[in-house]
């Protein structure tokens, strides 16, 4: 049995017992007005919060709630993999109406999935009354050497993980009341943050990183903006699924892949084997403004058009 500090009486205290049973040893010294970690000497303490609120980032026709609490946690850990950090804890946060109390046993099993798989203590976090489903993480994690969006010298080549479109090709079909392909529909409910990877790519000399979460050529522009260079990228060699054009996958949102950049060639034959993903060479950065030059078949391509919430 997990250590909790003693929770006074009261149904919302009820409740986070209710939360921590299900949990179990996932979760570890709940109860005090702040959590304990250790972080481990000569590393660096990252963190970073995220949410979700529902009919923003997610519907309920569109997903059980088991797969939304995981994909609220995997959207959050995919930041520390984005800085190839090992995650120290989650601190869980719900704002709950009352046409979702019945959900919350489901919605808090996807949220201990996801921390199960990453290997990632729930620390505490907070509950409230509220009238929208409202779902807030905050992941903490460590590095040695993290790495950071600024990184990027000219020079380097730009490589990504995974395969692109499938939450495009997944909501597009869902608007149009349609199943998704297995597939697809598997990278938009159960994203899976790159740590492992992040962490093979850090150590293999990648010295800049970005999670896409927005699109890729959105993203790009950050990394860009952030290492005051000219990313040019030829998107004919992105990996997509079947039936997405890479014009369109490279705008496709929450796909929670990695843009890298590395002053040298990675070994993308020995990352394929270890991870049953491609790392795909798909272009370079440049000395020059901030920008992103995008070519598809030879032609420069619009860049941005990834998500923006105030757009």
């Amino acid at each position: 049995m997990t250590d909790h500090t003693a929770l006074g009486p009261g149904r919302e205290f009820d409740l986070v017992r209710a939360l921590l049973a299900r949990w179990g040893d996932l979760a570890a010294g709940v109860g005090d007005d702040a959590a304990l970690l250790d972080v481990p000497a000569g590393h660096c303490l990252l963190a970073s919060a995220d949410s979700a609120v529902y009919g923003v980032h997610f519907r309920r026709d569109w997903l059980t709630a088991r797969e939304i609490g995981w994909r609220v946690a995997a959207a959050a850990l995919s930041d520390l993999a984005a800085m190839a950090a090992d995650p120290l804890a989650m601190l869980v946060s719900l704002s709950i109406p009352n046409a979702w109390l019945a959900d919350i046993p489901d919605l808090v099993d996807g949220l201990g999935d996801a921390a199960r798989a990453t290997g990632t203590r729930i620390a505490g976090g907070d509950l409230t009354a509220a009238r929208e489903l409202c779902i807030a993480i905050t992941v903490l994690g460590s590095a040695a050497t993290p790495l950071r969006r600024n990184g990027a010298r000219a020079g380097d080549r730009l490589y990504v993980t995974g395969h692109f479109g499938g939450p495009l090709g997944a909501l597009a079909e869902l608007e149009r009341g349609k199943t998704p392909t297995e597939t697809a529909r598997s990278r938009f409910a159960h994203p899976v943050p790159r740590l492992r990877e992040a962490r093979w790519l850090a150590e293999h000399g990648a010295r800049a990183a970005i999670d896409i979460s927005d699109g890729l050529l959105s993203d790009a522009a950050h990394l860009a903006a952030a290492s005051r260079a000219r990313l040019t990228i030829a998107l004919d060699g992105l990996p997509t699924l079947d039936g997405i054009s890479p014009d369109a996958a490279a705008r496709s949102g929450e796909e929670y892949e990695l843009l890298v950049a590395s002053p040298h060639a990675l070994d993308a034959a020995d990352f394929a084997r270890r991870f049953d993903i491609p790392l795909t060479d798909i272009g370079r950065v440049d000395a020059g403004d901030a920008d992103v030059v995008a070519t598809l078949h030879g032609a420069r391509v619009a860049s941005g058009g990834g998500f923006d919430h105030f757009s």
